[in-house]
């Protein structure tokens, strides 16, 4: 059952200023313990890191920069943590380059677990929640981590990982046998889960799960009311990085994260100047994680995320106290086709909106020396193939200003292809 947290939960806005006054100065010294950072922090004087202009002096700092050092130096250039100390390695996402894998010291572990467990709370899981988790478990930690925060909470936990650790079709069958309350995973393969029940003439909206927590991808309005109505149960999303830890998750009113500004310390600031943007005005996310340095010491990290911020959401309760960022935008991939850039999400979402289409995939072919778009979809059924492929095409002429090839496919033809994956990859480039 639950231990007592590693710090106390913060009261007051006040409170987490003076944590923070506090617990800069300790990840400002331990970066100057790392190679990395020697020569970065030459001239700031660590007794005035309260006064904004003496902290924006400190670079900030990018995965790029990181990557840039040998992987058999990367230990002895940028971690700090001798290493007895250290329980395990975490792996980045790898969303955007070459995944990198950053140790996690004993002292980390607590306030790492305890971030995941402020999320369990947050969204309503607690004692006589069962939780059914298709996170990847492996070197990657949100899986994991997830399951012994959710244990933490005095919630039972069914281990099953992502497909390629337990094939989907046993997951949905041990969601029916063993009859969780929560299901927690990544939205894409939510719907891959949810399509192939379907496809098996399984409802998983009458299955037992009240409550789905979702990471690690964007999920959008369209996604979520789309995996919401294919599982009847109430979707929430959480925010991390494998740099920091779970920062945040959403209240039941779903306007954005609530930050544990007393675990980390955030900034949004213009992209150009580094400047702080107004609150409310989109800007890049910087992170320095307060407790969680005691190997890797992050200071004023690039997260590559596009937000804004602002100091209070719309629910009540005790993690009012923490401010609330919102997705501006990320970090994703395009397609770039006839000097059109298509970005990922935002055909994601407009499929996603598409009532008869239940899934699909987009591709960059090249034929008869052509480079076009094809987009292969799955329908409801009793829905009209022809007449829906022409209907979709024109509308997604209108909006992106590209006409694709649109494939109708039996049921069941993607989520067999997609089962190997841990996230669907529903965008590929076959451009010769």
């Amino acid at each position: 059952m639950s231990q007592p947290p590693p710090l106390p939960f913060p009261k007051s806005r006040e409170e987490i200023a003076a944590t923070q006054s506090k617990r800069k100065v300790v990840a400002f010294q331990r970066a100057r313990q790392a190679p990395f950072h020697r020569g970065r922090l030459e001239g700031i004087d660590p007794a005035k890191l309260d006064d904004p202009a003496e902290w924006a002096k400190i670079p900030i700092m990018d995965k790029e920069q990181l990557r840039a050092i040998a992987p058999e130096r990367f230990n002895a250039e940028f971690c700090i943590a001798p290493r007895e100390d250290i329980a395990e390695l975490w792996r980045s996402g790898g969303s955007s380059g070459v995944p990198l894998f950053y140790p996690r010291s004993f002292e980390d572990l607590p306030h790492c677990l305890h971030s995941f467990e402020r999320a369990v709370e947050m969204v309503g899981m607690g004692p006589g929640d069962t939780a059914h988790i298709s996170f990847p478990l492996g070197i990657h930690p949100v899986g994991h981590a997830f399951a012994r925060a959710a244990q933490a909470r005095g919630v039972g936990v069914n281990w099953a990982g992502a497909g390629n650790a337990t094939p989907s079709a046993l997951q949905i069958e041990l969601i029916d046998r063993l009859r969780p309350t929560v299901w927690m995973g990544m939205s894409s393969y939510g719907i891959h889960l949810a399509n192939l029940a379907e496809a098996r003439g399984i409802d998983l909206a009458a299955s037992s799960v009240r409550l789905i927590l979702c990471t690690a991808e964007p999920l959008s309005d369209a996604k979520r009311d789309k995996i919401s109505r294919m599982w009847g149960a109430e979707v929430r999303d959480s925010f991390g990085m494998t740099e920091a830890g779970l920062m945040g998750a959403e209240s039941e009113a779903r306007d954005g994260f609530h930050i544990w500004t007393d675990m980390f310390l955030i900034e949004v600031v213009d992209e150009a100047t580094g400047r702080a943007v107004p609150e409310g005005e989109p800007g890049l996310l910087v992170v320095t994680p307060l407790w969680t340095n005691h190997a890797t010491p992050f200071l004023r990290w690039n997260s590559g995320d596009v937000v804004t911020y602002r100091e209070h959401g719309a629910a009540g309760g005790r993690f009012s106290v923490f401010p609330v960022i919102r997705h501006a935008g990320r970090t994703v991939g395009f397609f770039k086709i006839s000097g059109i850039n298509l970005n990922h999400p935002e055909m994601e979402d407009f499929i996603f909106r598409q009532p008869a289409v239940i899934d699909f995939k987009a591709e960059l072919v090249t034929e008869a020396g052509r480079d076009f778009l094809r987009l292969s979809i799955e329908t409801m059924r009793g829905a009209d193939p022809e007449a829906l492929a022409t209907e979709l095409a024109g509308e997604f002429r209108e909006t992106f200003q590209v006409t694709p090839e649109v494939v109708v496919l039996e049921r069941g033809t993607l989520a067999a292809e997609f089962e190997s994956s841990l996230k669907a990859p529903r965008f590929v480039d076959r451009r010769e």
